[in-house]
């Protein structure tokens, strides 16, 4: 299986995003033919009232939600790290959803089935429709390397801003 770190995953960067939801229903007419949040495979949360974060499978190494699952109907790709659900084994328990450390799992509103983000076979329209730029389909090792980038940048200006 690939790496943790070469998988590639939808990143949602809350300095940008602005709770359009624009992801959600791009996601729900790519996957389920209408507009529709609730059938998204990305969340759009509002943390408070100045922060927003769009929220989708991060491709956990070893992931929480298939170890959760009793009746082994969830798998992970080995190739891209997407969880795939068999839908003929998935009960709508929920034991996986409340695995997910990041709310990326959700039971349709339909089938009562689970389902999440397959990332589009690797062009995912959440990313693409986003007006604000704020979702990036990235790899954690290059998440990592913006943090520290800014982090740097955030030291620097403060370290101008000290008196002499």
């Amino acid at each position: 299986m690939a790496s943790i770190h070469e998988k590639k995953f939808v990143s949602g960067d809350p300095a940008k995003c602005v709770g359009c939801c624009v992801c959600e229903y791009a996601c729900s007419m790519e996957k389920e033919k209408t507009y529709n949040p609730t059938k998204s495979r990305i969340r759009a949360v509002r943390l408070n009232p100045f922060v927003n974060l769009a929220v989708a499978c991060r491709l956990c190494e070893e992931a929480p939600c298939v170890a959760a699952c009793p009746r082994d109907a969830l798998e992970q790709s080995q190739e891209k790290g997407i969880i795939i659900v068999d839908e003929e084994k998935c009960n709508g328990c929920g034991w996986c959803i409340e695995a997910c450390d990041y709310g990326a799992i959700q039971l349709h509103p339909e089938t009562r089935v689970v389902f999440t983000c397959d990332l589009c076979d690797g062009e995912p329209k959440c990313v693409e429709w986003c007006p604000e730029e704020a979702l990036d389909f990235t790899t954690k090792d290059i998440l990592s390397q913006k943090a520290r980038v800014a982090i740097v940048k955030k030291l620097f200006v403060e370290a101008l801003k000290a008196p002499t």
